[in-house]
């Protein structure tokens, strides 16, 4: 292991500093449509380095002008989308694609290192920039260890004094425990902890970074956010397309693999976790995984449910089901979505249920996190023509807009005492510029600056697998129970079975 380095801090807001950063799979899809639109929105608001070159690796035939060319259109699409305000800034544009190179190679050769190594030093000279590197793996998870090594064995993540190495992945991060502990300890043979960025970019909308400023920032909320105020909480992300072109990936993943143990539990974590002692990556971080080992061992017969879409409608039309999309088997038990019951065994949450669910096919698209607080003695309304009160509830919502609202009760006029339910609602778009993003920005720029907080620790990942372990096991056991939704629904009836009491169900989308 390389001697550790401290490198200096650079404040959120300043300019990054200067590096290289290489991407591999700079080829791919998702390179096109977010890593590359995102880097250009960092040099459209400065705050992507002055002095950055960045080598895209691929297989592909291509050479610099046709690579740039390609990055060109990507970004020109996602600029001129209708959905954002801000025009392209052809300048900045213009700048970009001068610091960018392409480099056809096998990431299993390791005479490939060799070359990435002096097209590294070359262009970094050419660039002026010294010995800041990054390298983003955005490519399928069996070559995470390959490539780590061959960084390795060609001295390409060693760390000198004043200058970083940093290597971002992609998820997943394994498909269970075992694997998930393989994957960090092959890591971990070439790379500190600290030098890894486990990338997750639901960590990168605004709405989710902002639980904890909603929380911790706002004395109406915090003195309310325990077991004493707070009835149940619900995180539900909500899908309408169903697997699509993804069959060979989903077959081998299912929901639960999918999403659970990284989006689902991360919005659990930033929901539940204890204050920070200071808002800093590793304290923060530290707080979010005291959560995850909290959780009380689920039990997959009671407090789980999976099922998978079958064929159904939405807005008229029909939709085929997961059987019979092209590369599912005709006998498959992949579930296309999971609900859960949860509780966590600390002192502010004991008591509380907390509700996930995500599933594909469904009614409509949205991601939230709804917290119903407690209703109120009722017995001051005794003379009244009050008979019940609904529950007051928060929404932090997460997509398709970003924003929050809250629900409570109010007086209608008029002479009778009733009480009608009062909705509040804060649309980031109505206060702040819808600026193009992709969510990748925040978390790119990060990385660059050295801040940690919104990337997962291999012990909070470790921690996310145990939760689910137990279904796991559970639901390769020929016995286990599918249940079954029609593509356009709300997914299946048996979710509502998960609550403990009959003041609680899923809240319907708004």
């Amino acid at each position: 292991m390389h001697q550790e380095i401290e490198h200096e801090v650079i404040p959120h807001g300043a300019q990054a500093p200067s590096c290289a950063m290489v991407i591999f799979g700079g080829g791919g899809d998702l390179t096109k449509r977010l890593l590359m639109p995102a880097i250009y929105n960092l040099a459209r608001i400065d705050l992507l380095p002055e002095k950055f070159v960045l080598i895209a690796v691929d297989r592909l035939e291509l050479t610099d002008e046709s690579y740039r060319l390609h990055i060109k259109e990507a970004i020109t699409t996602f600029a001129n989308d209708k959905h954002y305000s801000q025009k392209l800034d052809q300048k900045k544009l213009d700048q970009l694609l001068k610091s960018i190179y392409y480099l056809k190679g096998d990431f299993s050769d390791p005479q490939f290192y060799k070359q990435l190594d002096k097209t590294l030093k070359t262009q970094s000279l050419n660039h002026q920039i010294l010995s800041n590197t990054l390298f983003y793996l955005a490519v399928g998870a069996r070559f995470f260890g390959t490539i780590v090594d061959e960084l390795g064995r060609a001295d390409l993540l060693k760390e000198e004094a004043g200058y970083w190495r940093r290597v971002i992945v992609e998820k997943p991060f394994g498909n269970n425990v075992e694997s998930a502990k393989e994957l960090n300890q092959q890591l971990r043979r070439n790379l500190q902890e600290k030098q890894i960025y486990r990338m997750d970019h639901f960590l990168g909308k605004e709405t989710v970074q902002n639980i904890m400023m909603m929380r911790f920032s706002n004395a109406i909320f915090e003195p309310l956010w325990n077991r004493d105020h707070i009835d149940h909480v619900q995180i539900t992300v909500s899908e309408t397309v169903g697997v699509e072109k993804r069959a060979n990936f989903y077959e081998a993943t299912g929901a639960l693999r999918d999403m659970v143990p990284n989006h689902i539990f991360q919005l659990l974590a930033l929901t539940a976790m204890e204050p920070p002692p200071s808002f800093t990556a590793d304290l923060i971080r530290n707080e979010k995984t005291k959560v995850l080992n909290s959780v009380h061992r689920i039990n997959p017969v009671t407090d789980s449910i999976r099922a998978q879409y079958t064929v159904g409608q939405r807005d008229g039309v029909d939709f085929k089901g997961y059987k019979s999309e092209e590369g599912v088997s005709a006998e498959s038990k992949t579930e296309t979505y999971v609900a859960m019951k949860l509780c966590i065994d600390n002192w502010r949450w004991a008591g509380v249920p907390f509700y996930l669910r995500t599933g594909k096919g469904l009614k409509q698209r949205y991601s939230e996190i709804a917290i119903q607080f407690k209703t109120p003695p009722l017995s001051i309304f005794k003379n009244t023509n009050v008979s019940t009160l609904n529950p007051n509830m928060l929404v932090i919502k997460l997509q398709p807009e970003e924003g929050a609202s809250l629900t409570f009760g109010a007086k209608i006029p008029g002479p009778k005492v009733e009480i009608g339910q009062v909705h509040m609602d804060f649309h980031y778009k109505d206060y702040f510029q819808n600026a193009p993003s992709t969510g990748y920005e925040t978390l790119v720029y990060d990385c660059m600056i050295g801040d940690a907080t919104l990337f997962q620790r291999s012990d909070s990942v470790i921690a996310g697998w145990e939760i689910v372990r137990p279904l796991l096991n559970y639901w390769t056991e020929s016995a286990a129970p599918l249940a079954y939704y029609p593509v356009g629904s709300d997914g299946p009836v048996d979710a509502d079975q998960l609550f403990v009491s009959s003041s609680q169900g899923w809240r319907k989308s708004s």
